[in-house]
């Protein structure tokens, strides 16, 4: 299961940390995946590799501070975490800045308008712009593999060529039929984002969807993050998704509202 090799992941990446009350505290909280609501004490002992008691232990002194929640017998991720997440400075200030212009980019378009940025090897969504009906499953402070999205496909485009080495260096999750997981492809895939200067992904998170996004760069060029319009497929023109996105993105570029 996903959730387990992230797990381990985790795990692996903090080395001898994981065995601290603050390498274990981390291994909990990083449980809690995009479509998590609410886990049980198994659960987190399954998926950290923690015992029992250790999660019981650390779970309420998480719960004390509001890191975390109770509800009945299980957990979810208290407040705490995202009155944190919220004062995360550069974060703020990027989806302060973009909020307006997501705002007119989603009355024109009609579709659903998400802000990104990477972090790590991952697409982290800091904004999106929708319609209360938008069927489209996506959420603020979700995230997705960057091979994959729409969004971090250009981040890998306009990033420095160490990163793409990175990450077609390792397996790519296949999250459906049509996710490109073969390197060669998404290499070629990343060379006509540098040509076109937009890039698009159709039905490789979510069958139905297409999703097309462009670069957001600071005035003096140094990459901020990512801006899609998703919509589905039957109705997406991704030449004219394409043509709004680039003139957002020029200006926002061009009113300098991030340095």
């Amino acid at each position: 299961m996903a959730n387990d090799s992230q797990a381990r992941a985790y795990g692996e990446g903090l080395g001898q940390g994981a065995n601290s009350v603050l390498g274990k505290a981390r291994l909990i909280l990083e449980s809690f995946q995009h479509d998590d609501v609410e886990l049980s004490l198994s659960e987190l002992s399954r998926r950290t590799g923690i015992s029992k008691a250790s999660v019981h232990r650390l779970a309420q002194e998480l719960v004390d501070w509001g890191m975390l929640e109770r509800s009945g017998f299980e957990y979810r991720l208290g407040m705490r975490a995202f009155e944190l997440g919220s004062r995360v400075p550069r974060f703020r200030v990027l989806r302060d800045a973009a909020r307006p212009f997501m705002e007119r980019l989603h009355f024109a378009t009609k579709e659903a308008v998400h802000l990104a940025v990477m972090d790590g090897l991952e697409v982290l969504f800091l904004e999106k712009v929708a319609a209360a009906q938008s069927a489209k499953p996506s959420r603020i402070a979700g995230r997705m593999p960057l091979h994959a999205a729409s969004t971090g496909k250009v981040m890998l485009a306009y990033s420095p060529t160490s990163v793409l080495e990175e990450v077609v260096s390792r397996d790519l999750d296949r999250l459906t039929p049509h996710t490109t997981v073969a390197p060669g492809l998404l290499v070629e895939q990343i060379r006509r984002i540098r040509a076109n200067g937009w890039g698009v992904e159709h039905e490789e998170i979510i069958a139905g969807y297409c999703s097309v996004a462009v670069p957001l760069f600071t005035g003096n060029g140094l990459l901020l993050g990512a801006l899609s319009v998703t919509a589905p497929t039957y109705r997406a023109d991704v030449a004219k998704l394409a043509t709004a996105l680039t003139e957002v993105s020029r200006r926002m570029s061009s009113a300098n509202l991030i340095n």
